[in-house]
C-alpha cells in the first residue's frame, strides 16, 4: 500500500455544522459508555462528507470529541482509502475499478480518457471540477468496466459514454447512475437467462399437499406413570 500524507495546505480550523454535529452526537450515542472511540469512522465520514474531503482540523477535533488521541485517529484516516487527504473536484470525484474484471473488459481504456480529459490521478484538475483514481473493487464485476463517482455506481462504460458522463457533469448536470448499456440489475447483457416463466415462483404450480394424520401417543400404564 502506497503511504497517505495529509495535504500540505490546510485550513486554520474545522467545525461540524449544527446539523452535522447532531449526527456526529447521534453516532456517539449509539456506543456504550466507554465505547465511544467505536464512533471515529463515522464520525471522519461525517467530516469529509461536510467538506468534500478530510482536513486535518477535522482529525483533531474528532480526537478531542472521542477522548482519542490525535495519532490513533490519524492512522484510521490514512488507512481507509475511502477518506481523502487532500481536496477533490467540485463536480465529480471519479474512481475507476482497475481489478481484474473490470480491466479486462476496458478499465485501461477509462483510465487513459481520464488522464485526457482530467489529468494527473489522485489530483485536483486544473479547473478544480476533477479528481480521478483508480481503485480496487467495487463489488460491481458482472457490469464491468465500472466508476464509482461520487456517491453512485457507473456501469458498463466504454470510453465514450464515460467522456459524455464527465462532459455532463462538467456542466452543471447530474448524469443518470447505473448500466449505461441497459443492462438490468446484474442480469446478462441480453436480459434475464432465468426465471423467465412467472410460474416458477409464483405459487401456482405449488401442489397442496395432505399430511396424514399423525398417531396419538398410547396413554402411559399406571405403573408406568408412578415409574
Amino acid at each position: 500500500m502506497s503511504v497517505r500524507r495529509l495535504a500540505k495546505e490546510q485550513p486554520a480550523s474545522f467545525a461540524f455544522k449544527p446539523d452535522v454535529l447532531k449526527a456526529a452526537k447521534w453516532w456517539i450515542a449509539k456506543y456504550p459508555e466507554g465505547r465511544q472511540q467505536s464512533a471515529c469512522v463515522p464520525l471522519l465520514w461525517l467530516a469529509q462528507k461536510q467538506e468534500g474531503w478530510l482536513p486535518e482540523p477535522a482529525i483533531r477535533l474528532v480526537a478531542e470529541m472521542l477522548s482519542m488521541p490525535v495519532i490513533r485517529v490519524l492512522e484510521c484516516a490514512t488507512f481507509y482509502t475511502m477518506f481523502q487527504l487532500e481536496p477533490v473536484g467540485k463536480a465529480a470525484l471519479i474512481q475507476v475499478c482497475g481489478t481484474t474484471p473490470c480491466m479486462l473488459r476496458g478499465a485501461n481504456d477509462l483510465m487513459k480518457l481520464c488522464a485526457e480529459k482530467i489529468g494527473d490521478k489522485d489530483h485536483l484538475s486544473k479547473d478544480g471540477l476533477f479528481t480521478w483514481q483508480e481503485v480496487e473493487c467495487l463489488g460491481a464485476c458482472c457490469n464491468a468496466p465500472m466508476a464509482q463517482i461520487n456517491d453512485y455506481y457507473y456501469e458498463d462504460l466504454t470510453p465514450e459514454t464515460l467522456g459524455q458522463i464527465i462532459d455532463d457533469f462538467r456542466a452543471g448536470k447530474s448524469p443518470q447512475p447505473g448500466s449505461y448499456a441497459g443492462r438490468q440489475a446484474s442480469a446478462p447483457e441480453k436480459g434475464p437467462k432465468t426465471l423467465l416463466d412467472s410460474s416458477l415462483y409464483d405459487g401456482s404450480l405449488a401442489k397442496k399437499i395432505k399430511i396424514p394424520n399423525a398417531p396419538k401417543p398410547e396413554k402411559p400404564s399406571k405403573a408406568e406413570a408412578t415409574q
